[in-house]
């Protein structure tokens, strides 16, 4: 054969096949791969198997590009500066600084509230190939930084992997042994994105709209507080007369798993999935804000929102202290313009539930995030206990059951620097908490139906690879005697009471026809001195109705001038029998409190109270639209000398009335009888 003549035909053929099965191979690979199904035009196409390119590492600036998303990073800060995708050569808004970024609100004790937005002095590389790119953005701090830097070494970490339409993002922070005394109210990523595109926001199925521009808050009547305003000349007709406040879209952690915004022109959505909730704090009830006008993306892993000053990390006697927060995804995604945007939505879901179901990720390469063997699982059968509702115990269906930190029953809610893995039980009490980091925690739970909280007496260690089961735990909760009346539902919220139409003036249109979300609507406080202008609420057990007859909030009067009036509930119930020797048991169990100072008189209004929570509260969930916010159990010995056979009457005071929003929220109120009447 002549140099450079053709191949034999059979031998084209067998190259040919073998080129077009390894094609097909790494095709399969890819689509197993790739975690987008609906970034293109037509719904489950997959996106070409592109790789993971560090276009650029300038003086100020690192590049990274997968094919699908450009990332662009501010070196060594580690500000995310530029997301250019589908068409869009920023979705961040290009016309400010501050576009995507950490921050940490601390203070010195007693010192005045700074912000660090945790900007680095080092950048480096992790991992480089064609599958991914880590990169890292550290800074180490220092004495001579005291006072103008949260003492915290910082890492901020980004991956870009192949075929995903996104960033991934964690941060491990520091503090060592010796270093100073400091609070830390709040710890997040924040995302400002382009003003011109993105004005559509989504953060649950039921909870989604068109969405006022920051323009026009700017252009709006102040309210009560500056996160609320009345929008009075917006760019778009459609919004006049309504109130915008970002805490109308605060949601509980348990369900705060994607949310984000959508741009019509091009039809493109901008999501913040959260896989897991080991890292945040305070339980899988607590609330915290989403996305809101801006339009702004927020990653909320730390705050006192809904909580108070209770729940702030405070570091004293230079206590150490080491965290992994994250990863969490910002993602992308596309269709075509002649689909509904609202298919973003639906594979926003998608995708956040492919991240859950791939926690922990197995591309994470920091020593400080274990991975699925490294991490274990506990089991076990949750029952209650309670002879004066039933002589067998009861399946614990559907209550929460968690692990965190060692502490005492009830501690995990105000529970900050540690870990927390929660779960919910089934309809047999049955639960399993799976890949739980390595350590030493207590095993918690509690749920709808029962007041208080459990703890399982002994301490839980966690160990790699470990598979623990406990078998059944058995609660007994609070419990003196027979139930006499109660009022409510003892669920830790308000939701089952009264809650009011909201002034037709002060509306949030998003809110008018849901009826489990009528207390996110502003003003509702005032509209109490509406419905009582003189004389308090009044409830008669056997006659009044709680869901119609209990307002959802006991809060000051509006007497007008800026003046509020401590209020005074009454509680009448008839006794058929009394024993005048025995201890009643006055349960109220609190969903909320705002500096506030419940007393309670039995009888008689002014005798003296023969209970007082003293000042309690910070959690703000009055003014900032929540139905709950730290729960408080009170048990309250009432002597039977001071009740009588016939109407007695309890007095509930709130006896703080310097602004609207001090009050409380009651959760569930009963009365026992003594074990023998």
């Amino acid at each position: 054969m002549k140099v450079g003549a053709p191949a034999s035909k059979p031998g084209r053929i067998i190259v040919q096949v073998f080129l077009l099965q390894l094609l097909l191979l790494l095709q399969s690979v890819h689509s197993q791969r790739s975690q987008n199904k609906l970034n293109i035009t037509k719904p489950g196409q997959n996106i070409p198997a592109l790789t993971v390119q560090l276009r650029r590492v300038g003086h100020d600036t690192v590049v990274v590009d997968n094919g699908i998303v450009q990332v662009t990073f501010s070196n060594p800060e580690g500000l995310i500066t530029g997301i250019k995708y589908h068409g869009i050569d920023n979705v961040l808004d290009d016309k400010i600084d501050d576009r995507g970024y950490w921050d940490v609100v601390w203070y010195e004790p007693e010192k005045k509230q700074k912000t660090d937005k945790l900007e680095g002095t080092k950048f480096e590389i992790i991992t480089q190939n064609e599958e991914q790119i880590e990169i890292s953005f550290t800074r180490t701090w220092t004495i001579s930084r005291r006072g103008s830097l949260v003492p915290l070494n910082v890492d901020k970490r980004y991956i870009i992997r192949s075929g995903v339409s996104g960033l991934y993002m964690y941060g491990i922070l520091e503090r060592l042994e010796g270093w100073p005394d400091v609070d830390m109210d709040q710890i997040r990523i924040v995302f400002k994105l382009n003003p011109k595109k993105f004005d559509f926001m989504a953060i649950s199925d039921d909870r989604q709209r068109s969405m006022p521009s920051m323009a026009d808050r700017e252009n709006s009547k102040s309210l009560a507080y500056k996160e609320a305003v009345l929008l009075t000349n917006p760019s778009n007709p459609m919004f006049k007369g309504e109130v915008d406040d970002k805490y109308m879209y605060s949601m509980e952690d348990k369900d705060n798993n994607v949310h984000g915004w959508i741009s019509s022109d091009p039809p493109v959505g901008f999501w913040m999935i959260t896989p897991s909730d080991e890292f945040r704090l305070g339980g899988p009830i607590k609330q915290d804000l989403t996305s809101h006008a801006g339009p702004i993306t927020l990653s909320m892993f730390t705050s006192t929102h809904y909580a108070g000053k209770e729940m702030r990390m405070d570091y004293r006697n230079g206590e150490p202290w080491k965290k992994v927060f994250g990863p969490v995804l910002a993602y992308l995604n596309s269709v075509s313009p002649k689909d509904s945007t609202l298919r973003l939505w639906r594979d926003a879901k998608r995708q956040m539930a492919a991240e859950v179901k791939s926690w922990p990720y197995d591309f994470i390469t920091s020593e400080d995030y274990p991975l699925r063997h490294q991490r274990g699982t506990l089991e076990g059968q949750f029952l209650i206990k309670d002879s004066y509702v039933s002589r067998l115990k009861i399946y614990g269906k559907f209550a929460f059951v968690g692990l965190a930190p060692i502490g005492e029953a009830g501690s995990w809610q105000t529970e900050s620097k540690g870990y927390q893995f929660w779960t919910k039980a089934d309809r047999r009490g049955r639960f399993i908490i799976e890949n739980v980091r390595a350590g030493n925690y207590s095993l918690y739970a509690w749920g709808s139906g029962f007041i208080g909280d459990y703890k399982y007496e002994q301490n839980i260690t966690i160990t790699p690879g470990s598979e623990m089961n406990v078998g059944p735990l058995v609660y007994e909760p609070p419990r003196n005697g027979p139930t006499l009346w109660e009022i409510g539902v003892p669920d830790r919220t308000a939701g089952e009471f009264y809650i009011p139409d909201p002034y037709p003036t002060l509306m949030n249109k998003l809110y008018v026809n849901p009826l489990q979300d009528r207390f996110r609507q502003y003003g509702l406080w005032d509209r109490y001195a509406d419905l009582y202008p003189q004389n308090d609420l009044v409830y008669t057990i056997g006659v009044s109705d709680y869901r119609s007859d209990w307002f959802f909030a006991h809060v000051a009067r509006n007497v007008g001038n800026d003046t509020y009036q401590p209020t005074t509930w009454q509680i009448i119930f008839n006794l058929k029998n009394v024993n005048r020797i025995g201890r009643y048991t006055l349960r109220i169990a609190l969903a909320s409190a705002a500096d506030s100072e419940l007393q309670i008189r039995i009888n008689d209004p002014k005798s003296d109270a023969i209970f007082t929570t003293g000042f309690i509260g910070k959690d703000n969930a009055i003014a900032r639209h929540g139905i709950h916010g730290l729960y408080r159990l009170y048990s309250i010995d009432v002597a039977g000398n001071l009740l009588s056979v016939g109407d007695n009457t309890i007095f509930l005071t709130q006896t703080r009335s310097r602004t609207p929003f001090q009050g409380i929220m009651y959760d569930y109120i009963r009365l026992e009888s003594p074990f023998r009447t």
